[in-house]
């Protein structure tokens, strides 16, 4: 790994593979040419903002796993190897919720 010039401002650098659309690597490319700089310096500055922005205004992400445990009861589900009686039950259950 290379290390930069101040290693306790930026760390270590990792050398990674990422996917991104061709008409945003083709634009971030462009600008890097334009900037004289590479395309991996615009990802790392991209990234500083937004982790820095995040970090400022104490945003939760943007996705929560919701609690779905089943606090001690016992979740009982039928043998998904026996469809025969996967869709009897299911028939059985269209029956009684069209029943008057």
């Amino acid at each position: 790994m290379q290390q930069c010039a101040d290693v306790s401002a930026w760390g270590t650098y990792m050398k990674t593979t990422i996917e991104i659309s061709d008409v945003l690597f083709f634009s971030a490319e462009n600008l890097a040419q334009q900037s004289q700089t590479t395309l991996g310096a615009l990802v790392e500055e991209g990234l500083r903002r937004v982790l820095g922005d995040v970090q400022a205004a104490g945003t939760p992400p943007a996705f929560k796993l919701r609690d779905a445990r089943v606090r001690g009861q016992e979740l009982l589900l039928p043998d998904p190897h026996d469809w025969q009686a996967l869709e009897d039950a299911h028939l059985a259950q269209l029956l009684n919720k069209a029943k008057p």
